[in-house]
């Protein structure tokens, strides 16, 4: 019976995506959901179309519209046990289909070359993956390196973490983001509540919960384009209601604080994640920067959260404040010197289809990302093949 129980707790959030920014579609597959849970295929698209939205976006949010398919491991509308998989149809593809063929052309057409020809390029984009990809996977063409290394591809992310949101959600757990800096424009004033910050910044094409910032961050997204620049930011993502636990201290990569890091760190133009109190904390005396606890009617409370609602690599039943610290977008009208992979001769960075700003973006993606590693270590910590016997565990 312990080691059934043991073996049942090793259940995990798992998943794998594949697809390019230009071919048919992007997949998931999610493995790990147990079954009975609740998901719901229009609430996908709510999280999706949260991703499309927001000033400064590119031409491509123009062309798609996504929306996703659940083609397994749901029936009826729950969750059965076995891997789902979603998908997302590029409707762009329609006019790529000749130069992201799968299959080997032996004789192609003339037209077709021309094609193909046009949409290769060999100077590279600098603060992209165009070099470093070129030279790990030996390409010639930096389409090859484009096509999977471009944020594009986080629409299915969004996709796994809005079912990893609904799991969450069966505990109570609910959680948010928003947009806090943008260029040189900060967030100063913040709404007094969570709940406030969240449908402020739901109404806001910036994501921002404070309308004259709003509109400050929108004339420096202007200024950038009209320069043909483009700007990078801030954004904050939040989950509340977390039980005390998740992660642990016993082994570096069960930390909860690792974990989210790494998955926050890895969208791209990310460059640097703060939790709670995060690069403040240099500065602050440890009188300041602790959270104190207290005690009434024998309930635990804090005046404070510098934490970010972890300690020692798990939740400690506080609010979770994640920070992301997005780059300016690499693909800019204003070329950047460079040189071209196909005779290393200097040359002017080549420019596809871009955004101006995609922080907004950014912290809808950075929210799923954090849904993920939750729902995981949720999971994890309580083990059980259906939700019946997981709510049951919860309980205890």
């Amino acid at each position: 019976m312990l080691f059934c129980y043991i073996i049942s707790c090793m259940n995990r959030f798992r998943f794998l995506t594949s697809g390019e920014s230009h071919g048919k579609c992007l997949n998931a597959i999610i493995d790990g959901v147990p079954a009975g849970f609740r998901i719901k295929q229009a609430t996908i698209n709510e999280d999706l179309a949260r991703r499309q939205v927001g000033y400064g976006r590119g031409g491509r949010m123009k062309i798609e519209q996504d929306t996703v398919e659940i083609k397994s491991g749901v029936r009826f509308g729950k969750t059965t046990g076995a891997p789902i998989c979603l998908e997302i149809k590029n409707k762009d593809f329609e006019n790529w289909q000749d130069v992201m063929n799968t299959e080997h052309l032996d004789y192609p057409a003339q037209e077709t070359i021309k094609k193909i020809e046009e949409k290769s390029f060999t100077t590279v984009r600098p603060g992209h993956a165009d070099y470093a990809g070129a030279i790990k996977y030996n390409l010639t063409d930096l389409r090859d390196v484009l096509e999977r290394s471009s944020a594009r591809k986080t629409a299915i992310e969004v996709a796994v973490g809005s079912v990893a949101k609904q799991i969450l959600k069966e505990f109570g757990i609910m959680g948010f983001s928003h947009v806090i800096q943008i260029g040189n424009v900060k967030l100063d004033f913040y709404p007094k509540t969570y709940t406030l910050i969240k449908e402020k910044a739901e109404k806001s094409d910036v994501r921002c919960a404070d309308n004259l910032t709003a509109d400050r961050m929108k004339n420096a997204i202007d200024e950038a384009a009209e320069a043909g620049d483009t700007l990078g930011g801030k954004f904050e993502v939040i989950f509340g209601n977390l039980p005390i636990g998740l992660g642990s201290y016993v082994q570096w990569d069960k930390a909860i604080d690792g974990r989210i890091a790494q998955a926050i760190m890895s969208i791209p133009a990310i460059k640097a994640v703060e939790i709670g109190a995060g690069v403040e904390a240099g500065s602050l005396k440890g009188s300041q920067m602790h959270d104190e606890l207290f005690i009434k009617n024998k309930n635990v409370y804090r005046n404070t959260n510098n934490a970010g609602g972890i300690e020692g690599g798990m939740t400690n039943g506080e609010t979770l404040v994640v920070k992301g610290t997005m780059k300016a977008i690499p693909t800019m009208r204003k070329a950047l010197a460079t040189i071209d992979i196909k005779d290393m001769k200097p040359a002017s960075a080549h420019f596809e289809r871009s955004d101006t700003c995609a922080v907004p973006a950014c912290a809808v993606v950075a929210e799923a990302r954090v849904a993920i590693i939750l729902a995981d270590a949720l999971l994890e910590k309580l083990g059980g093949d259906n939700l019946k016997e997981i709510k049951e565990r919860y309980a205890e």
